[in-house]
């Protein structure tokens, strides 16, 4: 018979509470001063009007434009209407959407041109687009299956992901170091049973947060020596040099990286990442990359944006627009006391305390700039930056608003 003793006490054990609590933990990050909100723009421009989270209601946008420098749109290209007449003339043709991984029905003839065009500007056999670059970083380091992963410090964070779910043993090699690298290969080298070990170098070209580039040719150096593979995330560079390459195609390395990756989300003011590489690599990724194997493939307007965008960068004249504001707001910058680090179109604005960072976006946005605050966790303590991203269609009038802005709030906050 049922002992009805040991079921009341069964009965009377306290309820426990297996859900979650966001309110909570919304709280640790407000305590911590790491709670974001979203901030909707009327349209992506270099300049636009703002609203305050509406959370959830419909966005109230304020008077006054703002400029913006924060965006990654470096071509200004997301506004053009060859652009946009490119998205809708693709959405009409093929639809608005792939409607199925490309592996069943999403495979388009606009897909394959816009593979062939970055294939050809890559200097490799193919390329395959994905639905982002996050996909298509996670998706590949996952299908390559490496049983190592050497990896710069401040790689993406979809890389980092990539790493931790492909399972690899992940060595982290100090920032931009070709020589930090080439230890921790030789080190990994020496220990018994790696003979045949797969080693996989991941790294960032144009670094997001500190506008730095990493030295390719001398990573090429290190993972050679070791016959190890080579993978580059070409994100923040893609579309922006000659011919519409990036770094690897200015280094002339196409031939000496294995797996060249970026996004059309930036510069090419689309959507999806992609990766080039040899024939066999293609097809492995078609096989065995989660990411494309089980999304839907990239919709046709996103694709036809892509291609349009990208055959402008490779005419050159709105790169040059580009090269000509970064190196104008970067002397400018520098004129009035900034330390500006980087050497590309990433302009971080190096202010050091986080509260000071803070004070200063706000005393800029007050002034019609738009640059976000860039603060721990997401750099070191004591670096904190304002990141100011220029786009090719900022006007030298637009450029000079926002360095007097720079000045102004820097004097406000006690920086200057």
């Amino acid at each position: 018979m049922p002992n009805a003793e040991s079921d009341a006490e069964t009965n009377s054990e306290p309820e426990r509470d297996h859900g979650f609590d966001p309110t909570s933990r919304l709280t640790v990050r407000e305590d911590r001063g790491l709670r974001r909100d979203l901030s909707p723009a009327e349209d992506v421009a270099a300049r636009t009007r703002f609203a305050a989270d509406p959370r959830g209601k419909r966005p109230d946008f304020l008077d006054e434009q703002r400029l913006v420098f924060a965006a990654n749109n470096y071509l200004g290209l997301a506004a053009d209407g060859r652009v946009q007449r490119a998205a809708a003339e693709a959405a009409r043709e093929i639809g608005t959407g792939a409607g199925a991984s490309r592996l069943v029905t999403g495979d388009t003839r606009h897909h394959r041109a816009l593979e062939r065009d970055l294939a050809d500007a890559k200097g490799t056999d193919r390329a395959l687009v994905f639905s982002s670059g996050y996909a298509a970083n996670v998706g590949t380091i996952t299908a390559l299956d490496p049983d190592v992963v050497f990896s710069d410090e401040l790689n993406h964070a979809s890389i980092v992901d990539g790493c931790r779910l492909s399972d690899a043993e992940t060595v982290v090699y100090d920032h931009a170091d070709a020589d930090a690298l080439a230890k921790a290969m030789a080190e990994r080298a020496r220990r018994e049973g790696v003979e045949n070990e797969a080693w996989l170098v991941v790294t960032d070209s144009v670094f997001s947060m500190d506008g730095d580039i990493a030295p390719l040719g001398a990573i090429c150096d290190a993972a050679e020596r070791h016959g190890a593979w080579v993978m580059v995330d070409e994100a923040h560079a893609t579309g922006l040099y000659e011919d519409g390459g990036g770094i690897v195609q200015r280094e002339g390395l196409s031939d000496r990286v294995n797996v060249q990756l970026g996004t059309l989300s930036k510069a090419l003011a689309s959507q999806g990442g992609y990766v080039a590489g040899d024939q066999a690599l293609v097809e492995l990724l078609v096989n065995e990359a989660r990411s494309f194997v089980y999304s839907t493939g990239l919709a046709p307007p996103a694709v036809g944006a892509a291609r349009e965008a990208f055959r402008i960068a490779r005419e050159g004249t709105v790169r040059e627009a580009l090269w000509s504001n970064v190196e104008h707001l970067r002397d400018g910058l520098e004129s009035v006391g900034y330390e500006v680090l980087g050497e590309t179109q990433v302009l971080p604005v190096l202010v050091g305390d986080r509260d000071d960072v803070l004070a200063l976006a706000t005393e800029l946005e007050e002034r019609g700039v738009v640059a976000p605050a860039i603060r721990p966790p997401t750099v070191p303590e004591g670096e904190s930056r304002i990141r100011v991203a220029p786009m090719a269609t900022h006007t030298e009038a637009e450029l000079k608003r926002c360095l007097t802005a720079f000045e102004a709030a820097g004097k406000e906050v006690g920086l200057r």
